[in-house]
């Protein structure tokens, strides 16, 4: 009977879980790749995609938008947001090149190589830049954020339910690459 508050924070690490089982497609991807084995275009469309919509709309605009503000507002933790931030554009970076190397590939140029090194960058990235994050979380956590703000966070996040939406066919769409045979083997 006692109804869990999920806190603006949990939220956030929560779209990290999501982003880690992305991860692990993606590094799949890239390794089958640079082994020279097929992966159907639509599924890396539907990576880049993922990385655009989930990543980006959903995931960085949370923290560009709500939490990282009301943490700055403490005049705290400033030099590490400025941080985060410049990996959020770097970020963006990779994410456009993927998707240019990909439409090229579809158009019928060999972009493999590109494709795959774009991938394995992005991944790099993500492991280091969720890192950071995390002990990010950890510091807001411990040394501003009371129970009360945090919940009034959450309450933003939530009152976008059409990111709640997004979000759950997200989820879809990387279950559906999970299950796909060249993840699997």
């Amino acid at each position: 009977h006692s109804f869990f508050l999920l806190s603006a924070t949990n939220s956030l690490r929560e779209d990290h879980k999501q982003i880690r089982r992305l991860d692990k497609v993606i590094i799949k991807c890239y390794t089958e790749l640079y082994a020279g084995k097929n992966i159907p275009i639509s599924d890396l469309e539907k990576i880049t995609i993922i990385i655009e919509e989930f990543f980006d709309s959903i995931h960085y605009s949370r923290e560009e938008d709500s939490y990282f503000p009301c943490v700055a507002s403490y005049d705290h933790l400033k030099q590490e947001i400025r941080a985060l931030l410049i990996e959020h554009e770097f970020s963006r970076r990779i994410a456009i090149q993927i998707k240019k190397h990909v439409k090229r590939w579809k158009n019928g140029e060999d972009a493999r190589e590109p494709v795959a090194r774009f991938l394995k960058t992005y991944s790099t990235y993500l492991m280091d830049h969720m890192k950071k994050e995390e002990n990010f979380f950890d510091k807001a956590e411990a040394e501003i954020i009371s129970k009360e703000e945090e919940f009034e966070m959450y309450e933003q996040f939530k009152s976008v339910m059409t990111v709640s939406k997004k979000m759950e066919d997200m989820i879809k769409e990387i279950e559906y690459l999970e299950n796909q045979d060249w993840v699997q083997n």
